[in-house]
């Protein structure tokens, strides 16, 4: 089969559009033919050979998320079965091939089947990004109908569905995005007010959308930027998530003391078996619902990984970003 093989820990260079070997099922897994797999932030980290929660052994095909139809099933499982359409949810640390490919043969526990109106590249589109988003509102934030929530960095694959639970949970949304093409998206993901990014010139517009109190609750995507800010913000008692960070920062605690927020961090591989289970059950019934609908920014082909990989880095582009598998 077509595959991206990594021989090189690297950069973008080090994935390799070429023929691999599939192996077989073993009992309790399943073999799916892909038809697209998400990029995430996580898949360039790994590439370095130098991320802390997964250091693969090389040679290996990277990808986590997946989508596509089941092609054969192993010895004990029973809750998919031949030509089901399915979708792959966060492969790391289990003993699977990788989803940048035409097939990934996997864990069964992380393949669920696909609501016929959620398309192959929206399936795509859950694991990783869905399972984040649930485990930092509900998990970690506790967030509560009535609620105000800040999604700072809402336009990316992670924040859009960010912004569509907290709706579905009855809070009122405020989504940041920094060009027309991301606000629009965030305003039809369902967002109560779409603004730019915040800065400690604009502090005051945004605690005049929260008549003044500061939002209970803010999703940051680039703690290293925002967290001061984010302090700043914040209501009394309210919760900052960290969802992602790309450096150091140097803040005042004092800040922390005067509202007494609390400052949480998530990193799904952290999540204990149960709540990793709550969160995939509390995603399926969003996908089957409808209130979950991943939204697609960019396509590209299986060959172009590389391309999807330099594109995520430099932060181009809204929407999720997944290769299409021919």
């Amino acid at each position: 089969m077509k595959a991206i093989q990594v021989t090189q820990f690297g950069g973008p260079e080090k994935l390799v559009y070429t023929d691999v070997k599939v192996r077989d099922v073993g009992k309790k897994e399943v073999c799916i033919r892909l038809y697209a797999a998400g990029i995430n932030p996580s898949d360039i980290y790994t590439l370095t050979g130098t991320y802390a929660f997964c250091i693969p052994q090389l040679p290996y095909t990277p990808g986590l998320d997946g989508a596509g139809v089941v092609e054969a099933v192993g010895e004990g499982v029973t809750h998919v079965r031949v030509g089901e359409r399915v979708f792959v949810a966060s492969l790391m640390g289990s003993e699977s091939t990788g989803t940048f490919a035409e097939k990934v043969v996997c864990d069964a526990t992380l393949v669920y089947p696909l609501p016929d109106q959620v398309s192959f590249e929206q399936g795509a589109a859950i694991g990783v990004p869905a399972l984040t988003s649930y485990r930092a509102l509900f998990q970690r934030a506790r967030l509560k109908p009535g609620q105000t929530v800040l999604i700072h960095g809402a336009s990316g694959g992670v924040g859009l569905q960010v912004v569509q639970m907290a709706k579905a949970h009855g809070a009122k949304v405020i989504g940041t995005a920094s060009k027309p093409e991301g606000k629009k998206m965030v305003r039809e993901a369902g967002a109560d007010e779409v603004i730019n990014h915040v800065t400690e010139a604009t502090i005051q517009d945004v605690l005049a959308l929260t008549h003044g109190r500061g939002p209970d609750v803010i999703i940051e995507f680039l703690a290293n930027i925002n967290l001061e800010t984010d302090l700043k913000l914040i209501a009394p008692f309210g919760k900052i998530v960290i969802v992602g960070n790309r450096g150091s920062i140097e803040v005042n605690p004092r800040l922390a003391m005067q509202k007494e927020c609390d400052i949480l961090a998530t990193a799904l591989w952290n999540a204990p078996k149960e709540e990793y289970e709550q969160s995939i059950h509390g995603v399926i019934g969003m996908l089957k619902s409808g209130v979950l609908r991943p939204i697609i920014g960019t396509s590209l082909p299986l060959q172009q990984a590389s391309q999807g990989f330099e594109q995520l880095a430099e932060g181009k582009g809204n929407g999720k970003l997944v290769l299409v598998i021919d």
